[in-house]
C-alpha cells in the first residue's frame, strides 16, 4: 500500500483539496480557461494535482454566477466534482464545499497555481499528518520560501469552521484563511520551508495574474511537458537557469501579490513580503 495513503487511511481521515476558480478576474478575465497545449489552464492544474500521492478528493469550487457555468462543465469533463457557492465570500464557499464532501482535512490551493508541484503538496501534507492532531493549520506560506505559485494550505475542518464562524473582515472572507494565520494564538500553526534552504518566494513567479504570467506558464509547459508531463519545481528552476529569457517573461511581477493591498490590516505580513508592480 502507498505509505501516503496508509497514513490517511490509518487515521480514518478524508482529505479534500478545494480549488477555487471563477471566470471573473480584474486583471486577466477567464484566466483559468486560457489554453495551454490544447487544454485549459484549469485542466493542466487538475492534471498535476491528480499526481498527489496522498489519497485525496479533488473538488473545484466556483460561484453560482452564470459566467462560471463553463468552470463546472470543465470540472465534470475532468471527472472532478464542482461545488457552487458565493461569488465573493470565498471563506464561505470553501467551508461549504469542504462540508458538502465530508472533509476531515481541507486543502486550499488557488486556481492561479497551474504549475504547482504535487510533490510540494505531499510534503506539506506529510508535515500535517506526521504528528496526528498536533496542528490545526500548516502551510508553506508563513513565511513563504517556495517560488510563488506553489501555495499549499492544509487545515482541519474544525479549524476552517472556526474561521468561518467568526471571521468578518472583507479580506478574511475574500482570501479564506487570513483569520487563521493572523490569529496564531488561537490555532496550532505549522509552516513548511523549501528543503533546499533557498527562498525564491519574491524572485520567482509561477502564478498567473497578468498576461505576462500566462505567456510564462505557457512557455514552461511547451518546454517541459512533452518530455515529462510530471515535471517538477526543480525541473522549472533548471529550465529557467538554462534559458533565462523564459524567466524574464514575467520577472517584472516577481514578488507582486495580494498582500500589497492590505499591509495596514495584516499583522503578520511586512512590506518586504510584497511589492508594487512597476507597470
Amino acid at each position: 500500500m502507498n505509505t501516503h495513503n496508509s497514513i490517511a487511511e490509518g487515521m480514518g481521515l478524508k482529505i479534500v483539496i478545494v480549488v477555487q476558480a471563477r471566470m471573473s478576474s480584474n486583471r486577466l478575465p477567464g484566466k483559468v480557461m486560457l489554453p495551454v497545449l490544447g487544454k485549459s489552464l484549469l485542466y493542466r492544474m487538475i492534471e498535476r494535482l491528480k499526481q498527489v500521492r496522498h489519497e485525496v478528493q479533488l473538488v473545484v469550487a466556483t460561484s453560482h454566477k452564470g459566467d462560471d457555468d463553463i468552470i463546472e462543465y470543465e470540472s465534470l469533463k475532468m471527472g472532478v466534482p464542482c461545488f457552487r457557492g458565493d461569488l465573493n465570500n470565498l471563506l464561505d464557499r470553501h467551508y461549504q464545499a469542504a462540508k458538502a464532501f465530508e472533509a476531515d482535512i481541507v486543502l486550499k490551493i488557488p486556481s492561479d497555481c497551474p504549475l504547482i508541484d504535487p510533490q510540494i503538496v505531499d510534503n506539506v501534507l506529510d508535515v500535517f499528518m506526521a504528528d496526528g492532531g498536533k496542528y490545526d493549520y500548516v502551510s508553506n506560506l508563513h513565511p513563504a520560501t517556495y517560488p510563488d505559485g506553489n501555495d499549499v494550505e492544509v487545515m482541519t475542518i474544525d479549524c476552517l469552521k472556526r474561521a468561518w464562524q467568526v471571521a468578518v473582515k472583507p479580506l478574511e472572507l475574500e482570501h479564506t484563511t487570513p483569520y487563521i494565520w493572523e490569529n496564531a494564538g488561537r490555532f496550532r500553526i505549522g509552516n513548511v520551508s523549501w528543503e533546499t534552504g533557498l527562498d525564491y518566494s519574491m524572485s520567482h513567479r509561477f502564478t498567473i495574474d497578468y498576461e505576462a504570467d500566462y505567456q510564462f506558464i505557457k512557455r514552461v509547459f511547451e518546454e517541459l511537458y512533452e518530455a515529462n508531463p510530471e515535471f517538477t519545481c526543480t525541473d522549472i528552476i533548471n529550465l529557467l537557469e538554462a534559458k533565462p529569457g523564459i524567466y524574464n517573461i514575467n520577472a517584472q511581477y516577481a514578488g507582486v501579490n495580494w498582500y500589497r493591498h492590505h499591509l495596514d490590516e495584516l499583522k503578520t505580513i511586512t512590506a518586504e513580503q510584497t511589492k508594487i508592480p512597476a507597470v
